[in-house]
């Protein structure tokens, strides 16, 4: 998996091919960092949130597992 930053304190999680699982986003929250784990609902038209994790690396494996 690869990260590529996409606004201040938000990236696109890209598959080895290029193509897009997912976002994470960089959430302040009680003095310290969360990452947050977002995928696009096409039948929504908005962004659903998985969950909210302490590191990156679990962020992105709910991004992976989770589909």
């Amino acid at each position: 998996m690869r990260l590529v930053a996409a606004a201040p304190s938000l990236w696109r999680v890209l598959e080895p091919g290029g193509r897009v699982i997912g976002h994470l986003q960089e959430i302040a929250q009680a003095g310290s960092i969360r990452f947050r784990a977002r995928r696009y609902n096409p039948a929504a038209h908005a962004f659903r949130d998985l969950g909210d994790f302490w590191s990156v690396d679990d962020a992105v494996e709910c991004l992976v597992f989770g589909r």
